[in-house]
């Protein structure tokens, strides 16, 4: 960066930088320092009966504040786990002519961001406030940008930065002074390891499977391309790990899943972020209805491992994930919030109650998209509570086995919560030649200009042929679930570094 570009603040950092390599004091010294005890633990833990197991204390820590007291000052020092004051004289950390690097290094060189390292003992201030007295104090690491400033008052914080350009720009900077933050991150990971050992108790296996595919399949979604140079033909980031799941139970697995980053070169809003989280999960010898169940059991243990209770505030209403969860069809959805029954509808007459309800078709959408067009309209935000909304058109789902008793749909759900898919499930397609047939029509739709309709699997056709046993498989949307366990507006806050546009350089 060149020095016209620095704000003052921090050319007067970088002052401050020469400033102590001109003293010898190395700003940015080795890595080892061996802190011994963190924030939070000795704030909980320290008592007078036991001070003699906080005598020597090591610990590292952001500067957020300073009060200047002369020859002493009070700092508050922020670790990964939370803030702890502390005490620092000059005669307890410069001894002789040292004394005269206090004034110099402490008074005019330190700064609100540098990360400093000490040693003390902890003690209680005349106010009860557990501190701890620094003995040394050692300089790890200049700062060389001011942090936003956040101001405080009997305990409550002001000026707070809240603007998003901010936040999800520099999640860095967002972390430090809005520590909270850092919470909604944690509890994610809690959630993501309470559904993996609900899985892992269960048999099921966890594996991986390719990022770059030839064939972008699994999913009605436009991909990103790329091209490989070395095979010099194109490539995809795969928006679906589906079909290579299913691959695995035809070789003989009985229960696979996977937490897999997807990517699907579509729009952005509060609930999509281009690149997300998927687990999905196939198991051999299972349908949609005891995937139904599976779902209830381990959202409520997400749940409860989050929260410690299955009630959840969102956007200021209670949603329960206590199971069970209501089941309504699609058609009967659609029937009860527009008064309309679309069940024996044909293409035409489809696109003429998308009209009368004002809803947008055009001619590369077929029969299935313009159901879920009006379904998308005029029924998703109905559902609040957990419900599942089963028995789509065959058109819709062509991964998904025909109904077993009632003719033109399919054995799928999908979750409603808060008005939004969480996920999507079936008993899935095995006949090979079936889902050729389908693979076909969505050829076709190809063909019309839809954008998104799913390529023709060669591969994952063969490994049909060898058969695959009656299977169930859903995806969830771990983010979205993310928004709502964690009561989070959006799904940038639920991911520690959404896509951003680039920043203009000047």
């Amino acid at each position: 960066m060149n020095k016209e570009h620095l704000s003052e603040q921090e050319q007067i950092r970088r002052e401050k930088l020469s400033e102590l390599q001109r003293l010898g004091i190395d700003p940015f010294p080795a890595a080892t320092f061996p802190v011994n005890s963190q924030a939070v633990f000795i704030k909980q833990n320290f008592t007078e009966e036991n001070k003699s197991e906080f005598a020597d204390v090591c610990f590292a820590g952001r500067i957020m504040s300073v009060r200047d007291m002369g020859k002493a000052n009070f700092a508050v020092l922020q670790d990964s786990t939370g803030r702890i004051q502390v005490y620092i004289r000059r005669d307890d950390i410069c001894t002789g002519e040292d004394k005269s690097l206090y004034d110099i290094v402490w008074k005019k060189c330190i700064d609100i961001g540098d990360i400093v390292g000490l040693k003390g003992f902890v003690f209680k201030t005349k106010t009860g406030e557990t501190s701890i007295h620094a003995t040394e104090l050692t300089i790890l690491c200049k700062s060389l940008k001011p942090l936003p400033v956040v101001k405080e008052s009997e305990g409550q914080q002001f000026d707070v930065v809240t603007d998003p350009e901010f936040k999800y720009r520099q999640r860095y900077a967002d972390l430090i002074i809005n520590p909270e933050v850092k919470e909604v991150f944690i509890k994610r990971t809690k959630l993501i390891n309470a559904i993996r050992n609900f899985l892992n108790e269960r048999g099921a296996m966890e594996i991986d499977t390719p990022v770059l595919q030839n064939i972008p399949g699994g999913a009605l979604a436009r991909p990103f391309s790329t091209h490989h140079n070395a095979l010099d033909m194109p490539m995809y980031l795969r928006i679906a790990n589906e079909l290579y799941l299913k691959r695995l139970i035809v070789g003989g697995f009985d229960w696979v899943y996977e937490f897999s980053r997807n990517f699907r070169n579509e729009g952005m809003d509060r609930t999509h972020n281009p690149e997300f989280t998927i687990l999905e999960f196939y198991v051999a010898y299972k349908d949609y209805l005891w995937m139904m169940e599976i779902t209830e059991q381990l959202l409520e243990t997400a749940a409860v491992a989050v929260n410690g209770t299955t009630m959840v505030t969102v956007d200021g209403k209670e949603i329960n994930f206590k199971a069970p969860y209501r089941r309504v069809t699609m058609f009967d959805a659609i029937l009860e919030h527009t008064g309309i029954d679309i069940g024996n509808m044909n293409e035409e007459e489809l696109r003429g109650v998308c009209k009368q309800l004002h809803i947008h078709e055009d001619k590369t959408m077929g029969k299935g998209k313009l159901i879920d067009e009006i379904f998308s309209a005029k029924c998703e935000k109905y559902f609040i509570q957990p419900t599942f909304i089963t028995d789509y058109p065959v058109e819709m789902s062509p991964l998904t086995k025909k109904h077993r008793s009632k003719p033109g749909l399919v054995e799928r759900f999908e979750l409603m919560i808060n008005g939004k898919e969480v996920a999507n499930a079936y008993s899935e397609l095995n006949d090979p030649i079936d889902q050729r047939n389908r693979f076909e029509e969505q050829a076709k739709l190809m063909e019309r200009g839809d954008d998104e309709a799913m390529f023709i699997d060669y591969d994952f056709l063969r490994a049909l042929e060898y058969g695959m046993p009656p299977t169930s498989g859903i995806g969830f949307g771990i983010d979205r679930i993310c928004m709502l366990l964690l009561n989070q507006p959006s799904i940038q806050d639920v991911l520690l570094f959404p896509m951003m546009r680039p920043e203009k350089q000047e």
